[in-house]
């Protein structure tokens, strides 16, 4: 009959079961160890709540591509949107005030960091020509063209030269239009002058009258 051995380890283990269980230095160790794990994903926590206070720290303005801008870049694109409102404005004004003589506004454009197009010039095409064989409408239409001209807070030079030279449109046909009174009032003249020497009888008329008396 076989007789099976035990070594004097097993045998040990088997009459102290509590030599199984974990000894207080391992023990320490795996404490330390849960202690670590539980530091590390406090850590991690930090960590994710530091790059998401970060993340909104630096939302702002945006490239194109979705990358948040460099402070000259965010500093370049307000200049573009301040540049882009005056010039609107700034045309606006001729329109408004040159109504049926103005034409629809065109804009010069420059893309910005964000990838938006910006108007950074513009115009408004304007009619200050004279009014042909009426020098009244030509007053009334300088007049307008001046003020539409005038209309912005900034006149450019363009500006200044289409009102200066409806000035002179306009002084040009106040002359005409003053020639025109002139001569009118010349003729009014003329013809009640005529018709009272028709009225009037001569004077030889008169002495045969007064003969035949």
């Amino acid at each position: 009959m076989a007789v099976s051995s035990v070594s004097n380890l097993s045998l040990a283990a088997w009459a102290h079961p509590a030599a199984n269980a974990i000894s207080p230095r391992v023990e320490q160790a795996a404490k330390g160890r849960a202690l670590e794990e539980d530091t590390a994903s406090s850590d991690d926590t930090d960590a994710t709540s530091t790059s998401e206070e970060s993340s909104s720290d630096t939302a702002g303005p945006k490239r194109a591509d979705g990358t948040p801008m460099a402070p000259e870049e965010i500093q370049y694109l307000d200049q573009l949107k301040q540049s882009d409102r005056e010039v609107r404005q700034h045309e606006m004004a001729h329109q408004i005030a040159g109504g049926a003589y103005t034409g629809g506004a065109s804009y010069e454009y420059e893309v910005g960091p964000d990838g938006k197009r910006y108007a950074v010039a513009g115009e408004v095409p304007i009619d200050y020509g004279p009014v042909p064989n009426d020098p009244q409408a030509t007053i009334e239409k300088m007049q307008t063209v001046i003020a539409a001209a005038m209309a912005p807070a900034d006149p450019s030079p363009k500006d200044y030269q289409v009102a200066a030279q409806a000035r002179q449109y306009l002084l040009e046909a106040k002359l005409e239009a003053s020639m025109q009174r002139s001569e009118m009032e010349q003729a009014r003249s003329d013809g009640a002058t005529a018709t009272s020497s028709t009225n009037t009888p001569s004077s030889n008329e008169s002495a045969a009258d007064e003969q035949a008396a």
